[in-house]
């Protein structure tokens, strides 16, 4: 199985000396997205930026793979929101990196199901050892020119 993805940047004006980050991101899906870089980096502060792509990614990773192990052991969930975090730091090689990403998931379960601290804690765990994209993160990426 595969993935694929199209992204394109065309040269518009700009000011003197930079420019313009603002991109387009077509994914397999047909779907079109508008992205820059960070608006501390000069990007547009309305567009979608790497860093939160990756955070998105792994928190709809981890959800999905949760849902996932809920419908498995019958717990039906009727609402999961993840207001997710991520920071920007310097890895041990002194790069620039995300140094540290935050799930922060809120779960309600259907009416009449009881799930411990427990069980929900273990969930968490099969979520986050099986989520495709966490076991990514620190995978070797290729770049073919």
């Amino acid at each position: 199985m595969g993935f694929n993805l199209t992204v394109n940047w065309q040269t518009s004006p700009a000011e003197e000396g930079e420019f313009c980050r603002d991109h387009s991101i077509t994914f397999g899906s047909g779907q079109t997205i508008q992205a820059s870089s960070a608006p501390e980096y000069k990007g547009n502060e309305h567009f979608v930026n790497p860093e939160e792509s990756l955070l998105a990614a792994l928190s709809s990773c981890h959800m999905l793979t949760f849902l996932a192990i809920a419908h498995l052991k019958r717990l039906p969930v009727t609402s999961y929101v993840d207001e997710a975090s991520a920071e920007l730091g310097k890895n041990e090689a002194g790069k620039l990196a995300i140094t540290k990403m935050i799930l922060n998931p809120k779960i309600v379960f259907a009416d009449g199901v009881e799930v411990t601290q427990e069980t929900l804690e273990k969930i968490h765990e099969k979520a986050h050892a099986n989520c495709f994209i966490a076991n990514t993160l620190a995978t070797d990426i290729q770049i073919k020119f």
